[in-house]
């Protein structure tokens, strides 16, 4: 490698180059008219006070809508037990008020990993209770 580096750099000393004045002069120019960009700071959009109105207000009335049915299914109707010689129909069919939603739930059993992590957070603060009290001196 020696060799090779020693080689280089005299073929590197052999070479001659000249640049004439006006290409000097073109190159200087060029490099003093160059300026480092300066990135632009960035643009923070603020939405407008009606968007956190619209937002809040459409929320709202999706839980209330949430709860009106919640609510209309869990209470009794007057039509579900027939009062004595009304034989005519007082509710609404199914097919103007769509199908009834059917709110079928299951418990998740996730208490036996919920326990372990409980008896795991106790035994560390028993330990830090301990360390605590042996540094304070009690």
């Amino acid at each position: 490698m020696d060799k090779l580096a020693k080689q280089m750099k005299a073929d590197a000393a052999k070479i001659e180059v000249q640049v004439s004045d006006e290409l000097e002069q073109r190159i200087t120019a060029s490099l003093r008219a160059v300026s480092p960009v300066k990135p632009k700071p960035a643009v923070i959009q603020q939405r407008p006070a009606t968007f956190w109105w619209a937002s809040s207000l459409t929320g709202i009335a999706a839980a209330l809508v949430v709860i009106a049915v919640i609510n209309s299914h869990s209470q009794p109707r007057d039509t579900d037990v027939p009062l004595a010689g009304n034989t005519t129909p007082t509710s609404v069919p199914n097919a103007i008020m769509g199908p009834a939603i059917d709110w079928k739930t299951e418990s998740a059993m996730v208490t036996r990993p919920l326990q372990k992590e409980l008896l795991d957070l106790q035994s560390d603060i028993k330990k830090a209770e301990e360390i605590v009290k042996r540094e304070i001196g009690l």
